[in-house]
């Protein structure tokens, strides 16, 4: 299959938002999965549905709210724009944030079902031996739970490849800047005699999906068991 530049750059572009939002998402998504699997707090329930909000809002919605929110008016991008010259509207570090936003919902799921198998009885085992907090989430809770954080992370990924509504939405349709693969489809349908570049990028689009998804469940069994763990 032969592409044009112009299509490997929305492809290498398409990855490259994938990753760095997968990068900068995992850690809160981890924190954020610890906090609704074992806090004990007011709101918990709201914040797990505040938290879950991108799985069920059009993404076109939660594009428009980043936009508010980020946009060089917004309360936050006004304040990113007047510190630090940072801009995040129509870039590709908006259109990872988009996609961070999008697919954040998907690692703290997969992390949270990981945390809520782990045995109580190790990490108490461990407290009364004089394990501190960060000693038993270390040695004992974030092996246990590696699994569901490579496969989360993963799946993330890939999904990631094929968010778009979030990510027109706030970051436009911008060649080169913000043009991943599902715009680059999109823009090809929306051109007269471009089926076949859009053939071409659905089935560029469609193999990826599929390689993530099962390299996320063969990466969660093959560390499950290396790690001992039964496979699911």
């Amino acid at each position: 299959m032969v592409l044009t530049p112009e299509e490997w750059g929305a492809v290498r572009l398409s990855l490259s938002v994938a990753l760095r939002s997968v990068v900068f998402g995992l850690p809160p998504a981890v924190l954020m999965a610890w906090l609704l699997a074992r806090g004990r707090f007011p709101g918990r329930a709201l914040l797990d549905a505040l938290v879950h909000l991108p799985l069920v809002l059009p993404p076109v919605v939660v594009g428009w709210l980043l936009l508010v929110t980020f946009g060089v008016r917004g309360p936050v991008g006004s304040l990113l724009d007047e510190w630090f010259g940072m801009r995040l509207v129509f870039t590709t570090s908006g259109a990872s944030l988009a996609t961070a936003v999008m697919s954040f919902p998907l690692i703290v799921r997969a992390v949270r079902l990981s945390l809520d198998a782990v045995d109580p009885g190790l990490e108490a085992a461990a407290r009364t031996l004089g394990a501190g907090p960060i000693d038993r989430f270390a040695t004992i809770t974030l092996p246990l739970i590696a699994p569901g954080i490579l496969s989360g992370a993963i799946t993330a990924f890939a999904a990631g490849l094929g968010e778009f509504g979030a990510v027109i939405t706030f970051a436009s349709n911008i060649p080169g800047e913000t043009q991943t693969l599902p715009l680059a489809i999109y823009a090809a349908t929306q051109t007269p005699g471009g089926e076949a570049v859009a053939a071409r990028l659905a089935a560029i689009s469609f193999a990826l999906a599929v390689a993530g998804l099962l390299l996320a469940d063969l990466a969660g069994k093959r560390l499950a068991g290396f790690l001992g763990r039964p496979a699911r």
